[in-house]
């Protein structure tokens, strides 16, 4: 009796039918004719309700739900979820869906109506696009079941809870594969070189010509011919490659409802997926106050679920970065030169120079690659129509502020060091295509 009571709910036809019969009961009272009305419509009423009743619940589990959730949800993208529904009512019924899908969505009124045939099966395809990292709860699937009659409703609670992991996008991987080992990726103008190394895979021992490294000289050989002769060496292939991701209140500010932090973990995964399909070393590492999440640079099977993993669990309350505790530890830790592409986001040119020094100083001993963003409302700002001398000032500043992201990428050259300067929505490509020009000029 009680799951009756639970799942049985009387709907607005029926509210209306029986206020119109109430409404002739008062009439009635003036007209007696209209009272004799009243009392069969109120039969009538009152005998199709129980029929409505009676079919809705005559067959037990007349409504049976599969939903196929994917083992784990990826950040910023869209994912398919699939609901498959079957009735196996012999009259057309129609359904109101509730889904119940993660808090972190902040939707309660995720509903799908329904029709189904008698015997009838249908598929109801939704995206999700999570901006978050984390767990995600689906609850249940409300489904409320009308008849034909539509005068009382049947609520089914069907399907299973169940928590998905929310990973950084890994739906892209195979697209920026695609585009990192095509042939349109090579830019024009540039031309690939043989370039020959200085690894400890000894190559060949050939003439000395004009602009050779002296050090490589071999002078037995030398002695033996009677003119100079030099090593060659195969270039070192196996690079380290190390993404180190800035968890400071600089990385805070959101574009399209994602974090530049969530920006910068997605473009980590899918650049460390073509770093190890060009054979080199991936690696990462996070900081704030102090580094954390490290995973050295490597080449084996396994390292992209390690990197997914702690790109996973990256936390930060976003405080102030620590750029020198960021120098002392990868100077003692990271022995071998390597190419360091750090996230991170400078405003102004007097925000760079307060870390420019241990910049400099990273980049005596690796190729430094930084990765900041550009304000894309701030371009917006600047575009838009000028109506007043307040929205003249606004657009002042906005280009002022574009123009120290313009110094801060000049004030970087001078020092040798890399950047890129990109919009968010573009930072997984731009450091992709990034990666590749520096490998193919041989500079790491």
């Amino acid at each position: 009796m009680k799951y009756f009571y639970n799942t049985l709910f009387l709907n607005n036809r029926f509210f209306y039918f029986l206020g119109a019969i109430a409404l002739l009961f008062v009439v009635g009272f003036f007209v007696p004719l209209f009272f004799i009305i009243s009392k069969v419509l109120l039969f009538i009423l009152s005998f199709l309700v129980l029929v409505d009743i009676l079919i809705l619940y005559k067959t037990k589990n007349a409504i049976n739900v599969t939903r196929y959730l994917p083992e784990r949800l990826s950040n910023g993208d869209n994912n398919k979820i699939t609901i498959k529904l079957n009735s196996l009512y012999n009259f057309t019924t129609y359904l109101k869906i509730i889904e119940e899908i993660p808090h972190q969505f902040q939707k309660r009124d995720f509903i799908f109506n329904l029709t189904l045939l008698p015997k009838d099966k249908k598929t109801i395809h939704y995206d999700l696009k999570p901006t978050e990292r984390g767990v995600y709860l689906f609850g249940n699937i409300n489904i409320y079941t009308c008849s034909p009659l539509k005068l009382a409703t049947k609520k089914y609670i069907l399907g299973k809870e169940k928590e998905i992991k929310c990973y950084p996008s890994f739906l892209k991987l195979r697209e920026f594969d695609f585009k990192a080992f095509n042939n349109h990726s090579v830019s024009y103008g540039t031309k690939k070189i043989r370039k020959i190394g200085h690894s400890l895979e000894f190559e060949q021992i050939k003439e000395y010509v004009s602009g050779d490294d002296i050090r490589s000289l071999n002078w037995k050989a030398t002695a033996k011919r009677n003119q100079l002769m030099i090593n060659q060496y195969v270039e070192e292939k196996s690079q380290p490659v190390y993404s180190i991701i800035d968890k400071g209140r600089a990385m805070q500010m959101h574009f399209n409802n994602l974090s530049l932090l969530d920006y910068a973990i997605n473009a980590t995964l899918a650049i460390s997926n073509v770093v190890l399909r060009k054979q080199d070393k991936a690696g990462m590492l996070s900081f704030s106050k102090k580094l954390e999440d490290w995973v050295v640079a490597e080449k084996r099977n396994s390292q992209m679920s390690l990197i997914s993993e702690a790109l996973h669990n990256i936390k930060t309350d976003f405080s102030e970065s620590d750029f020198s505790t960021l120098y002392a530890v990868v100077k003692r830790k990271i022995t071998q030169r390597s190419l360091l592409i750090l996230y991170s986001n400078f405003e102004t040119i007097d925000g760079l120079n307060r870390q420019l020094p241990y910049l400099r100083a990273l980049a005596k001993n690796h190729l430094v690659l930084i990765v900041f963003f550009e304000n894309t409302e701030l371009e917006m700002l600047t575009k838009s129509k000028k109506d007043d001398i307040l929205s003249i000032y606004d657009s002042i500043i906005a280009e002022k502020f574009l123009f120290e992201k313009k110094s801060i990428i000049k004030e970087l050259k001078k020092y040798g060091i890399q950047s890129v300067l990109t919009k968010p929505e573009n930072l997984t490509g731009d450091t992709i295509n990034k990666y590749l020009e520096l490998k193919s000029r041989g500079l790491f």
